[in-house]
C-alpha cells in the first residue's frame, strides 16, 4: 500500500515551493488512483479462464442491441458464429417472425458445423472463419458444438436505459456498500439482475432491482400481504449488502461470493470443497444447477461494471432526482388516507416514493403494517397534524418512531 506519510514528508521538505507542491499533489493523485485501481483488480480479478466470457458479455452490453441475435457456443463464448438482424419487437407479428428466423439460423449453423465435421473443406468465408474457431482435425468437437448452439439477444439499448435509470440510485447504493465496508463496485450488480428496473419480476418469482426470491428476501426484508420491500430500491440494496457480506464471510472471495448470489451459498461451499478456487470451479464444476447462468454470473458482473463505467464517462446523462431515504417507522397499522394526509402527498406521488406497498394497502382493504418505514417528500412529515373528525368516526393521530 502507498505510504502517504512518507510522500507528505517529501512534499514538506523536498518540494517547498508552491509550484512544486501543485506538481506533487497531481503526482500523488495519480498514484492514489492507480492504487485504487490495483485494489479493485485484486478484489475482482479477471482470470485468464474467463477472459473470453467477459469480452463476450461486454459485446452484448455495449455493442449489440435487442434487435440483434448473437449465436455462439454455450460452453465456449469465444466461439461466436453469427449475428442475426431481427425485426423491431414493437411491430405486429415481430415475436413470431423473430422466433422463426432464430430457429432457421440455429438450424443453418448446425448444418454448417455438421458439414465441417464430415470432413468437407470450407467453401465460403463464413465456413473458413467458423472452422478456424476449432482445433484442426477434431470432428468430434464440431459434432459436439452442434448440440451447444445458443442464442443471446443483444442488450446495448436496454443497458443504456439501465445506466440512465441508475443515476437516481447509484450514489446511495455506493454509500450503503461503503457503510458496510464492502467494495462500492457491487452497486453495479443490478445492471446484471434487472437493468436497474425497480419493478422487475422474473419467471421464478424474484423481484426488484436485486431480484431477491421471496425465501431469501424474507431473511432481510418485510414481505407480506401488505408490503414487499424487495420493490423498495434502498431497502433492497441494504439487504443485498448484508447478503453479499455474509457470502464473502463464508467464501472469502468476491468471485465466489458473487457467484453464490446467483447459485446459492451452500452450493458454492460444496463447489469449493470439491475444486478449491474459482478458476477450477469455473472450468470443472457442473453439478446441480451450476449451469450457464451461474457459470457466467461473475463474468457478466465484470463486463457490466466496465461498460457502465464507460457509458457514465461518455454519455451526456440527464441528472436524476435522488431517491429519498425512508423517513419514520410506523408504530401501529395505519391506513393509506392517514399516511397521505400526514405526508402532504397525493396518492400517486406517495406510492411512487413507497413502492413496497402492495395492492391491499393501496386499495384500502388493509392498513400499512406496524414497522413499515414511510418514505416522505423533501419537506418532511407533519407529525403534529390532526385530521378533523368526521361525523361518523374521528381519525387517529399517526404514530411514528424515529
Amino acid at each position: 500500500m502507498l505510504n502517504t506519510r512518507f510522500l507528505f514528508s517529501i512534499n514538506r521538505f523536498i518540494l517547498p515551493t508552491s509550484v512544486g507542491r501543485v506538481l506533487f499533489f497531481c503526482w500523488l493523485g495519480f498514484f492514489l488512483a492507480a492504487e485504487a485501481q490495483a485494489q479493485t483488480k485484486d478484489l475482482f480479478p479477471l482470470y485468464p479462464c474467463i477472459q473470453d466470457n467477459v469480452q463476450f458479455w461486454e459485446s452484448i452490453y455495449g455493442n449489440y442491441s435487442t434487435r440483434q441475435a448473437v449465436f455462439h457456443d454455450a460452453e465456449n463464448l469465444g466461439r461466436v458464429y453469427s449475428i442475426l438482424a431481427l425485426t423491431d419487437w414493437k411491430y405486429p407479428w415481430a415475436s413470431w417472425l423473430n422466433r422463426e428466423r432464430i430457429q432457421a439460423e440455429r438450424e443453418r449453423i448446425s448444418t454448417l458445423l455438421g458439414t465441417l465435421a464430415s470432413g468437407t473443406p470450407p467453401q465460403t468465408k463464413e465456413a473458413l472463419r467458423i472452422a478456424a474457431l476449432f482445433p484442426p482435425k477434431k470432428p468430434s468437437l464440431l459434432r459436439q458444438a452442434q448440440k451447444t448452439i445458443r442464442m443471446q439477444l443483444g442488450q446495448k439499448d436496454r443497458f443504456m436505459q439501465g445506466v440512465q435509470r441508475s443515476t437516481r440510485y447509484i450514489k446511495n447504493f455506493r454509500e450503503i456498500f461503503r457503510r458496510y465496508g464492502l467494495p462500492q463496485e457491487l452497486a453495479y450488480l443490478p445492471h446484471v439482475e434487472s437493468s436497474f428496473t425497480p419493478t422487475a419480476y422474473s419467471k421464478a418469482g424474484a423481484a426488484g432491482l436485486w431480484q431477491f426470491t421471496q425465501a431469501t428476501g424474507q431473511r432481510y426484508l418485510m414481505i407480506n400481504a401488505q408490503v414487499d420491500e424487495r420493490l423498495d430500491p434502498l431497502r433492497a440494496t441494504d439487504a443485498a449488502a448484508r447478503f453479499l457480506q455474509e457470502n464473502y464471510a463464508v467464501l472469502d472471495s468476491w468471485p465466489l461470493a458473487l457467484t453464490a448470489y446467483n447459485y446459492g451459498r451452500a452450493g458454492m461451499v460444496r463447489a469449493v470443497q470439491k475444486h478449491g478456487s474459482y478458476p477450477q470451479i469455473f472450468t470443472h464444476y457442473s453439478q446441480g444447477y451450476f449451469k450457464f447462468a451461474a457459470r457466467n454470473f461473475y463474468s457478466e458482473f465484470l463486463a457490466a461494471v466496465r461498460v457502465a463505467n464507460r457509458l457514465e464517462n461518455t454519455l451526456d446523462l440527464a441528472p436524476a432526482t435522488p431517491f429519498p431515504q425512508p423517513g419514520y417507522r410506523l408504530s401501529e397499522p395505519t391506513e393509506l388516507p392517514l399516511l397521505l394526509f400526514h405526508t402532504g402527498l397525493d396518492k400517486k406521488a406517495f406510492l411512487h416514493l413507497n413502492p413496497a406497498l402492495r395492492s391491499p394497502v393501496i386499495s384500502g382493504k388493509m392498513p400499512a403494517p406496524a414497522g413499515y418505514r414511510v418514505r416522505m417528500s423533501a419537506s418532511g412529515i407533519n407529525k403534529r397534524a390532526h385530521i378533523a373528525p368526521s361525523p361518523n368516526r374521528p381519525m387517529p393521530q399517526i404514530k411514528l418512531q424515529e
